[in-house]
């Protein structure tokens, strides 16, 4: 007997931006990642830009990994090796698990796109209180090519053999929605 195939299955995405010189009007990293999330059918629950500070970084997004209508935080921006980057020593120490595989796919695709200045990139990704955290890039391609390379996958209950929707949603949710 066939398998039913499960069906695309919403997220809830909060966006931020982190960045010493941007407003949330030049923002081309944060509004590329709305536009990719929102036309794959998931749903933004809150956009916000901090300056590249650890504590203003952590004051957001724990907020947002302590609302249970939050599924997936975005964070662009702070991942380089620049003084002030400071997005993975921020984020870290949130995660109760770490995904090792986010950040070396990530330089293994972007290899391909700016080669060996990928090894620059600091983009890492983990589980906070059933929430998944990815921190990406400030550049907007690097943005594009996280979200088409792999989130978009991902995100998607549809995709097989795995992706990271029913931890997120969870059983009780799921059988709500006829997952």
């Amino acid at each position: 007997m066939a398998k039913t195939p499960t069906p695309f299955r919403p997220l809830n995405i909060s966006v931020l931006t982190v960045s010493d010189t941007r407003t949330i009007a030049e923002d081309t990293s944060g509004n590329a990642l709305i536009e990719l999330l929102t036309e794959a059918g998931h749903t933004l629950t809150e956009r916000k830009l901090v300056k590249d500070d650890v504590y203003q970084m952590r004051a957001v997004v724990s907020n947002w990994i302590a609302d249970e209508a939050v599924h997936v935080v975005l964070i662009t921006g702070g991942t380089g090796f620049y003084s002030r980057d400071s997005t993975p020593e921020a984020m870290m120490p949130l995660f109760d698990k770490t995904i090792e595989g986010f950040g070396e796919l990530f330089r293994h695709i972007s290899y391909g796109e700016i080669g060996t200045s990928t090894i620059q990139s600091r983009a890492v990704a983990g589980l906070a209180n059933q929430t998944l955290v990815f921190c990406l890039p400030g550049s907007t391609g690097a943005c594009k090519t996280a979200w088409n390379g792999i989130l978009k996958e991902q995100l998607d209950a549809s995709h097989r053999p795995c992706n990271f929707v029913s931890m997120l949603i969870g059983p009780y949710e799921s059988a709500q929605h006829g997952a």
